[in-house]
């Protein structure tokens, strides 16, 4: 089951200025930048009580954060939801009809693994499946 909101992600033109503009934003800095080569982003995080903004910055013009941002500009990208058991989940979500980008979960950021539900199959939201890496189930 989906537990909570675990990160709202943005993608961003810059990342440094995004930066700056959020730190103004929410009073407080960024606590993690991290690239992630397989997607082609870099991303900051920010903590706000217990969800995180993630920030994404595209590395190259092929990544889904470049295609997104020339398609739709600059915003909201994707919601991410934490589960206890990744696997369960997208078998659970495939069986009641929801169609999954990734048939196996990614490395995300942040110590994640990670599968994304294409947005046809939920109202044109990108959501995001997000279960820590070092967690057994």
């Amino acid at each position: 089951m989906l537990r909570k909101i675990e990160h709202i992600g943005i993608a961003v033109k810059n990342l440094e200025a995004s930066n700056d503009l959020f730190r103004k934003l929410f009073g407080k800095d960024h606590y993690k930048i991290e690239a992630v080569e397989s997607e082609g982003v870099s991303t900051s995080f920010f903590m706000l009580g217990e969800t995180k903004i993630e920030l994404l910055q595209a590395t190259n013009e092929n990544s889904a954060i470049a295609k997104f941002i020339e398609k739709k500009g600059e915003g909201i990208h994707h919601i991410a939801y934490d589960v206890e058991d990744i696997y369960a989940e997208m078998e659970r979500l495939k069986a009641e009809g929801f169609e999954l980008i990734h048939q196996q979960p990614k490395d995300g950021a942040d110590n994640k693994l990670i599968c994304f539900l294409h947005p046809k199959s939920t109202n044109g939201v990108l959501v995001e499946l997000c279960q820590e890496k070092n967690k057994q189930v």
